[in-house]
């Protein structure tokens, strides 16, 4: 194959984010395995990793990436540095048809760029291929205990964006001290899993479904919930996955036979449009809701998880939700639950999620990229190209026609 250089870009979205597609001992491996790769990295100021650990490892930087064929980077590229007839690999954030970033497909499309989203990058089957979403449930999970212990004042967690990595994460969780408090953890996608390793983490014993409901227990357990445990049709017969996808209408929430009897909800599920809620704002007035601490990691406002009104922040990750006023109050107030809903969990932990993401990257995109991509891999994901919409993404056509 002939050669190709591939520039790793500097991320200008505000605020910035300090995740990168590629660590600097990723970009050097990739060098060493591909004989026909050249690959620049821009320079940056903002990035978890310095431009002084890429230069290190031999690896070039640059301001101008003009040269380079392919250009990877994390968010959405400034319209004003899009450079024409280039492939790009990001996360545009247009798929389902985002206002807010109509004009940065139709300014790809103007200068015939060629944009494969990671987000429509999957396998034969269907499956995604790459996202953050196992760091999203690291953290999250993490941000939740975090929170149990502030509104119960029982031990103090640094928070995780001061943590330096996933070590010192871990390290941290030594000082959670729980009493027999039930937990739920909802989601079994690379949010749920990533949930599951703190819970793994903390020594914490599952329980069945059944246990859960009708025990009492002298420590502190979880139970691993899919949506098919939570949902239930509405006429009494059995639940099928297939008419749970086609006819979401048929189905009613079954989680207050959880809420019952829980303390702590790791909420890491996904929510598809149309499904029944998981609890609704009357549903948490009832003296039957016991959870007063959730962790809601997918964070759909005004959804499934009727505590969830607004996204939270890095830099407070807390607020309180009252069920009775259906509005804000003091989170560690005995009738308030205690909410955490950051909306960008990976950005926590830079270092180890962009290392994660970029494992991904080499194992199941480089070799299609750069060898044979016998299963279409990344032709599948081009959202345009030739300035046009692919034929799988012409759906989107009264989007990018529309003016704004």
């Amino acid at each position: 194959m002939a050669e190709i250089k591939i520039g790793i870009l500097k991320e200008g979205k505000t605020p910035p984010d300090k995740r990168v597609p590629l660590t600097p001992i990723q970009c050097r491996d990739l060098i060493t395995q591909y004989p026909n790769l050249s690959l620049v990295v821009q320079k940056s100021s903002i990035r978890c990793f310095d431009d002084e650990e890429y230069a290190n490892l031999g690896i070039q930087l640059v301001d101008d990436v003009s040269d380079c064929d392919v250009l990877f980077g994390v968010k959405e590229v400034v319209k004003s540095e899009l450079i024409e007839r280039k492939t790009y690999f990001y996360f545009s954030h247009t798929i389902k048809e985002q206002s807010y970033n109509r004009v940065l497909l139709q300014t790809m499309i103007a200068k015939g760029i060629s944009m494969v989203d990671y987000e429509t990058l999957t396998h034969a089957n269907g499956r995604r291929i790459l996202g953050f979403g196992r760091y999203a449930g690291v953290v999250g999970c993490y941000n939740g205990f975090l929170a149990y212990g502030k509104r119960t004042k029982r031990y103090s967690l640094k928070a995780a964006h001061l943590c330096h990595n996933r070590l010192e994460i871990e390290q941290e969780l030594q000082k959670v001290d729980l009493p027999a408090v039930k937990i739920i953890v909802s989601g079994n996608g690379r949010v749920g899993q990533g949930a599951l390793e703190i819970i793994k983490q903390l020594n914490i014993r599952e329980v069945s479904k059944e246990e859960f409901v009708l025990q009492s227990f002298d420590e502190s357990v979880y139970v691993h919930l899919d949506f098919y445990d939570y949902n239930e049709r509405i006429d009494g017969s059995a639940f099928s996955n297939k008419d749970f996808f086609s006819n979401p209408q048929w189905f009613q929430s079954s989680f207050m036979n959880y809420a019952s009897c829980a303390d702590i909800f790791i909420a890491g599920h996904y929510y598809g449009k149309g499904s029944p809620f998981l609890f609704t704002r009357e549903d948490a007035k009832s003296s039957d809701f016991k959870i007063r601490t959730i962790a809601d990691i997918s964070c759909d406002i005004d959804g499934p998880v009727a505590s969830t009104i607004r996204p939270s922040t890095i830099a407070e990750p807390i607020y309180g939700y009252n069920p009775h006023t259906e509005s804000e109050d003091v989170f560690d107030k005995d009738d308030v639950i205690a909410v955490m809903a950051v909306d960008n969990l990976p950005c926590e932990l830079p270092k180890d999620a962009s290392e994660d993401f970029g494992n991904a990257l080499i194992q199941h995109v480089f070799p299609c990229l750069l060898g044979e991509d016998s299963e279409q891999i990344i032709a599948r994901a081009t959202i345009c190209e030739n300035g046009d919409l692919k034929a799988n993404y012409e759906y989107l056509r009264e989007y990018v026609n529309t003016k704004d």
